[in-house]
């Protein structure tokens, strides 16, 4: 199992620390950063400045919202980033929510599994170095690029299991990426094709005081009434706080009813040893790679937090 840190969007810290979490992740001996994009950066445009800061660490860009990218617009982009960098980029497509698609970009949000396979297939071309229908074609092929699907719900889940080369899931439980895990691999299946891979996104704090523990809670906020996510929690048994965000509660208000207890089990928090007893139990779910999504309220760029997974025993890496 590989390890690595997805790059937070905490509005309570400085966007240039974005770039000092990768470098902590890349001193530490952590395999990947997941770029993603929210309010703050263009996500190929900070994935470059980490390419060009950091000496190792493999860069994957995403989840980008196909529907607001074209194919071609997102082979440009992984194309460029590693040319400038001179790095191995991959990259990752999801749905994102309709606040952004259509609030923020003014996008329609919907049909959106149909468009993912018509994406993840049109890309897979374009970065392999074919030409599409309209005559585009990468000067520079990324052929070693892997895809990931962000996955939330059947239909997205069936197009990552049918179609990537890895599906991601964000703010699960173990129990939950079990059942996943069950559904790819039978999907996968009955398309006559080997499985994707399995990875999980997991907020994590070392240790975390109330500082922290508020950071994660005022994210977790955020999700609580999207798409999927919404459907997730009622499921772990908090449906009252997903029927208020949806109702329209003020996040502020959301962050603060949050209890320590939903944040337990969709995260990995504590000590060293809990910290390695999560990632253990989300191994054993099946997952193939663990990126933590490091809180920095108390921790800046996460660097003991990083530390600490690299502690953990090797054998329960790989």
């Amino acid at each position: 199992m590989s390890l690595g840190v997805a790059i937070p969007f905490w509005l309570d810290r400085p966007d240039e620390e974005a770039v000092e979490i990768a470098r902590a992740a890349d001193r530490a001996g952590i395999d990947t950063v997941w770029v993603g994009e929210m309010a703050s950066f263009d996500a190929f445009a900070l994935a470059t400045a980490i390419g060009l800061r950091t000496e190792r660490v493999r860069v994957k860009v995403g989840p980008l919202a196909v529907g607001v990218r074209s194919p071609v617009a997102i082979a440009l982009g992984v194309s460029s980033v590693a040319t400038l960098t001179g790095r191995a980029v991959d990259v990752a497509l999801g749905a994102s929510s309709p606040a952004i698609v259509s609030g923020w970009h003014d996008r329609p949000w919907s049909g959106l599994a149909g468009q993912m396979q018509e994406s993840v297939l049109a890309l897979r071309a374009l970065l392999d170095g074919e030409r599409i229908d309209r005559g585009f074609k990468l000067r520079r092929p990324q052929t070693e690029a892997s895809i990931t699907v962000a996955a939330f719900g059947p239909r997205m889940t069936r197009v990552g299991a049918r179609f990537a080369d890895e599906v991601v899931l964000n703010l699960v439980a173990p129990e939950h990426l079990a059942i996943v895990r069950a559904g790819i691999d039978a999907e996968a299946a009955s398309a006559g094709r080997p499985a994707p891979g399995l990875a999980v996104w997991v907020p994590g704090a070392l240790d975390p005081g109330e500082q922290a523990r508020a950071q994660l809670a005022g994210q977790l906020a955020v999700y609580l009434g999207a798409p999927g996510y919404g459907e997730l929690f009622a499921g772990l048994g908090f449906g009252d706080l997903v029927d208020r965000a949806r109702a329209g509660s003020a996040r502020a208000e959301l962050a603060g009813a949050v209890p320590s207890s939903l944040l337990e089990q969709i995260g990995a928090l504590g000590d060293s040893g809990q910290i390695a007893a999560r990632v253990a139990a989300y191994h054993a779910a099946g997952a193939d790679h663990v990126a933590i999504v490091p809180s920095t309220a108390e921790d800046p760029a996460g660097v003991r937090l990083l530390d600490a997974m690299m502690q953990l025993d090797p054998a329960a890496r790989t």
